[in-house]
């Protein structure tokens, strides 16, 4: 009563095709995710820089070196290079590059989750 059956031609490369997209599906629905997590704690963390850095400001007094600065512009273009090196000298290079590199990484991890996710969405649209 059993027939002899033979699968279709190229059955074998629909399941091996099949096999490699859900594993793509599956690594980018991981990367999307890795991404996402970073961005939230990148922006969690971005108040604390940015406090972090106003306060190294206004430690070092920079507010005060730019006030007299501009109070008297003709003191201060007659000595305008030691009062740049003197806010040179006084600026809070931690805290700015403590910013800075959280902002980097904000933006950076923003663009990427945002191309990922318009993979993974790109992956569930074509399934169905």
């Amino acid at each position: 009563m059993r027939k002899n059956y033979k699968p279709s031609a190229g059955l074998f490369d629909r399941i091996i095709l099949a096999i490699r997209r859900e594993q793509e599906l599956r690594n980018t629905k991981k990367l999307a995710l890795g991404f996402l997590v970073l961005l939230i704690v990148s922006f969690a963390a971005a108040p604390f820089s940015w406090a972090l850095f106003v306060g190294q400001i206004q430690d070092s007094g920079m507010p005060q070196f730019v006030e007299v600065a501009l109070s008297d512009l003709g003191t201060f273009f007659v000595s305008w290079q030691d009062f740049s090196l003197a806010i040179a000298e006084s600026l809070p290079v931690m805290g700015i590059a403590i910013f800075i590199v959280n902002i980097i990484l904000a933006l950076f991890t923003l663009r990427l989750f945002l191309y990922k996710k318009r993979l993974l969405i790109g992956y569930l649209l074509r399934d169905v």
